[in-house]
């Protein structure tokens, strides 16, 4: 038992105010996101401050329901994915993982890298470009628009990562910092 009070120290020291992990939906993704506003309702949180926490959970929410990949383990058939909100004075972040297809990992990094290279000048023109033509898009609807967004929302560079499962797999981790200063 010594590791829930070991998760419990973890959030603690990392200021986690809401995970969830396991399998998403759009309904678990309505509940996370009414449990995130009423959180930030509770503390008075700025409006500007929530609309922008807002729209970056509800980005990272979707790719995790339109991008996660199942994946097998010795036990069971798996979709599982991780998301969590920490709150610090300064800032909230806001982190999700997901297991994603080996092959879509390097165009996925290629457009991460795209996004943290670009002001904040470059990145209202690369929305509008990927807005205006209907070329980049995935087999599965996306153009990299969320990440755009979430970029221009939080003003900071994505970070990001990939860990290798195996069978194909990569967990793709993301991170997106949004300053309430």
């Amino acid at each position: 038992m010594r590791y829930i009070f070991d998760l419990h120290q973890m959030m603690l020291k990392n200021n986690i105010i809401l995970v969830y992990e396991g399998e998403f939906t759009q309904e678990i993704t309505k509940s996370v996101l009414a449990m995130a506003e009423r959180n930030m309702d509770s503390v008075g949180e700025e409006s500007t401050i929530k609309r922008k926490v807002f729209n970056v959970m509800v980005e990272c929410l979707q790719n995790i329901v339109k991008y996660s990949e199942e994946y097998v383990t010795e036990e069971k058939r798996s979709n599982t994915a991780i998301f969590m909100i920490g709150k610090f004075d300064d800032s909230y972040v806001i982190t999700s993982g997901n297991p994603i297809k080996d092959e879509t990992v390097a165009e996925l990094q290629n457009k991460l890298e795209q996004i943290n290279s670009l002001d904040k000048d470059g990145l209202k023109n690369l929305y509008k470009d990927i807005i205006k033509s209907s070329t980049g898009l995935t087999e599965k609807g996306g153009a990299g628009l969320g990440f755009v967004d979430m970029a221009r929302k939080s003003g900071q560079p994505l970070e990001y990562s990939f860990e290798n499962m195996g069978n194909g797999l990569s967990f793709f981790s993301l991170k997106v910092t949004i300053s309430r200063v």
